[in-house]
């Protein structure tokens, strides 16, 4: 793309509170997490309420048919908690389902394509969600509000329906192709067979029916109860392998985050099976000297050299290479200081192109996240949960204190859009609003380097020494630098600031 195709720039404000700030990928659900906050609630708490909300508003990136991780910062006792909500692959599963066809291109993941696409649409691309039992394992851990009150939000914007804007319409045109073979998609995005227009609503009964029974039983319904039976008899008549038992058996895994300290900076994020080994790994390889003073050539070159190495020890290590995808990602600051990074996905947009007709939930196609071959880390296998992620929400610490909460949705564009924030945050002490203004590159072992045209003619002259460039804009559509959200606490005055990314035009923060 050639840097003169747009001339305009966006510049979003910083969102300011005194009480806490919440950052997401839609303004509507960032609202429903600041008025969480408004009625005493904590981080977690609001984080919770985002998530469920832009499960409804944002149907395409998330919802309760998908999983992730969240990082939780707590400043009474300055400890920090990873909660793996990974989806899991059901145990009866044949893998004599999934033959390779040459024909068929690579999955999202860069592992070969299977007869009839079966790991990346439909019933069988499906693994078992997540989410609502990662919430509300946070929730019984670190939260002071309960489940069932915080499904409220999103229960509200369900009954009001599905509000259609152009950025609603260009997601359904992008997946109408998959979205027509499923009839539960087809009649919930397709109204007449044709997408959804702007200035259109579209109604959520199974999906408001859903959260109400949420609402009255509790999250454990979603796996033990009546709203698992409606789940397992949608997806066995689909053809998917998920039973009673698999649902049953799901289990958030809480652990330790993994960590590393730059510049006196303790940086937080998932385990092991998320970003956050790239992400501190290019860290450490971005350490040496930079001119504090400027963002200069020096900066770059020192980024993307950390990227390319931090990501050619992933591809050694698991054998792969996300494309694309769609995730949200949510960060949350309270007035005490608490901070939360919570990033999760159907992975393709619209997930597996599946709405299961008696619960309205549009499920995931995390199955795609495993390679179909035997003998590799990732390999597909009964019973597996993910353990591989391009998902890299992170928390900094700094003296004692919660400083940061970042993350972003994007697939492999997750890592260097988090990465160069929290770089820039630390190496330069900008403000949270000048860094998410401050052009990006893509670097991720490619053999190349995305960058952005704003960066100025003379660094890329230097970046081209070393790469080939791609010179790419920072748009509404394709997300080339992922879709970052990030919160900071200024750690004299306690006031939170809150930022999205400047092209997106549903992203906001939202002070409490």
């Amino acid at each position: 793309m050639h840097e003169s195709v747009e001339h305009w720039r966006v510049h979003k404000p910083v969102a300011t509170g005194e009480n806490g700030v919440v950052a997401a990928q839609h303004w509507r659900a960032a609202q429903a997490g600041a008025a969480v906050l408004d009625t005493g609630g904590n981080a977690v708490d609001a984080a919770v309420a985002t998530a469920l909300a832009e499960g409804v508003v944002e149907p395409w990136m998330c919802g309760l048919g998908g999983s992730g991780y969240m990082v939780v910062y707590r400043q009474v006792d300055q400890s920090v908690h990873t909660l793996n909500f990974q989806g899991t692959v059901p145990a009866g599963i044949d893998l004599a389902d999934y033959p390779l066809d040459p024909s068929v291109p690579d999955a999202i993941m860069g592992f070969p394509g299977v007869k009839d696409n079966r790991n990346v649409v439909g019933y069988g691309s499906i693994t078992v969600p997540g989410a609502v039992a990662g919430f509300a394992e946070a929730l019984v851990r670190f939260g002071s509000q309960p489940f069932e009150r915080l499904v409220m939000p999103a229960l509200d914007l369900a009954s009001q329906g599905l509000a259609v804007d152009w950025y609603t319409t260009l997601q359904i045109v992008l997946q109408m192709g998959e979205l027509q073979k499923d009839r539960g998609a087809s009649e919930l995005y397709l109204p007449g067979g044709v997408p959804a227009q702007p200035d259109s609503v579209l109604p959520l009964p199974a999906l408001t029916a859903t959260l109400k029974r949420l609402a009255e039983h509790g999250p454990r319904d979603f796996y033990e109860g009546g709203i698992a039976e409606q789940l397992v008899a949608d997806l066995q008549r689909g053809g998917s392998a998920i039973g009673r038992e698999d649902l049953a058996n799901y289990r958030v895994e809480v652990s330790e985050p993994l960590s590393g300290v730059h510049r006196g900076v303790r940086v937080y994020g998932t385990d092991a099976t998320g970003g956050a080994r790239r992400l501190l790994e290019a860290l450490a390889h971005s350490a040496g000297e930079l001119d504090p003073t400027e963002i200069g050539a020096d900066t770059y070159l020192a980024y993307a050299r950390a990227l390319d190495a931090a990501f050619s020890a992933h591809k050694a290590r698991v054998g792969q290479d996300a494309q694309g995808g769609c995730t949200t990602h949510l960060s949350v600051l309270d007035g005490e200081g608490n901070l939360v990074a919570l990033t999760y996905t159907l992975l393709n947009r619209f997930g597996s192109q599946v709405v299961l007709p008696r619960t309205g939930i549009t499920m995931n196609n995390a199955i795609s996240y495993f390679d179909p071959r035997p003998g590799f880390p990732t390999s597909l296998a009964g019973g597996k949960r993910i353990n591989s992620s391009n998902m890299c929400p992170t928390i900094a610490v700094k003296d004692g204190k919660g400083w940061f909460a970042v993350g972003a949705s994007g697939a492999n564009f997750i890592v260097p859009a988090t990465f160069q924030i929290t770089a820039l945050l630390i190496d330069y002490g900008l403000s949270l609003e000048e860094v998410f203004h401050v052009p990006r590159i893509d670097a991720s072992a490619r053999g190349g380097l995305r960058v952005d045209p704003r960066i100025p003619w003379e660094i890329r002259e230097k970046l081209a020494e070393h790469w080939p460039l791609e010179v790419a804009q920072l748009l509404t559509f394709p997300k080339l630098y992922a879709c970052p959200s990030a919160v900071l606490r200024d750690p004299d005055s306690g006031v939170g600031y809150g930022m999205t990314d400047p092209s997106s035009p549903v992203a906001a923060a939202w002070a409490g």
